[in-house]
């Protein structure tokens, strides 16, 4: 069923996206793992969602960020936030699910996905979040392969590569640096530099020459530098792919101990989704006019 991707194609949200990104405004990009976070992000007015590989893991089988989702897996994440979000989507396909050839194919099923950006990285696999202990990375040759199948697999251009490098962890900011100068010229269209420590990296690190991504984690390792001020060093997104689900875990936590410590939820009320507005959020209306228009009469 059509519901909101009749108000802009696929085509539209991949140039729209594109061209906010080379505008380097520091664009904040929320991450989800579902679609209902997909709906949030966009009833709030955000430009562009982030499908969180972490998040996924998370929420819908309760394990860590260590590699355990499958290619499959997150497609059918991306397929069911593409069907009621017509936000530009950057897709998380942590190491490519594989080599070259496995990457050339998780390219063509994510692009029928909708998606219109996706970010690969360069750990070993299996990989592990990125603010973890004990990352470890394939050799840059490898990589560069990797972004040049991507790059190689789409059908449509505005198809953005986001090449992602966990080297500053083992070989510090050089090293990392010269690993994103190898993925640009293999054809990567913005440049991820993950967990680095200090502000004055940040700062050096926006003056490579592409569109840079900024990834801010609440507990993480990065400092969290307001978006104003990461706007002004050159960046073009801010990727806060936790926070949603860092806020689920707060509240869900607070809200059902309350709950069992009480026997009901007097006094959460201010901590609760009114029945109307969940409605709203999922679009309720459309689905009930959808009804009355096929109605029997």
């Amino acid at each position: 069923m059509d519901t909101v991707l009749e108000t802009g194609s696929v085509a539209a949200r991949r140039r729209r996206f594109k061209q906010a990104v080379l505008e380097r405004r520091a664009m904040l990009l929320p991450g989800v793992a579902n679609a209902l976070g997909a709906r949030i992000v966009q009833d709030l007015g955000f430009e562009a969602v982030y499908l969180t590989g972490a998040g996924v893991a998370n929420t819908e089988f309760g394990v860590p960020d260590l590699g355990l989702v499958t290619m499959t897996e997150m497609v059918e994440a991306a397929h069911r936030i593409t069907d009621v979000c017509d936000l530009p989507v950057v897709m998380d396909i942590d190491t490519g699910f594989g080599n070259a050839l496995n990457v050339r194919r998780t390219i063509r099923e994510v692009e029928r996905a909708g998606i219109a950006a996706v970010q690969i990285e360069d750990q070993v696999f299996p990989k592990k979040c990125g603010h973890f202990a004990g990352k470890a990375v394939i050799p840059a040759a490898e990589m560069a392969a990797k972004v040049r199948a991507a790059a190689d697999a789409r059908h449509d251009a505005n198809l953005l590569i986001v090449a992602r490098t966990d080297a500053y962890a083992i070989e510090g900011l050089n090293g990392a640096l010269d690993r994103a100068q190898a993925m640009l010229e293999a054809g990567a269209d913005v440049l991820f530099i993950e967990a680095p420590t200090a502000r004055a990296e940040l700062e050096t690190i926006a003056r490579l020459p592409a569109p840079q991504l900024a990834n801010i984690v609440y507990g993480g390792r990065t400092p969290m530098i307001p978006r104003a001020d990461l706007e002004a060093m050159g960046f073009s997104l801010v990727l806060y792919a936790n926070a949603a689900l860092q806020a689920t875990i707060r509240a869900v936590s607070e809200v059902l101990g309350h709950l069992r410590d009480s026997g009901d939820l007097a006094g959460m009320e201010d901590r609760l989704a009114g029945f109307e507005e969940r409605q709203r959020v999922v679009d309720k209306a459309q689905f009930d006019a959808i009804e009355k228009a096929y109605a029997i009469k």
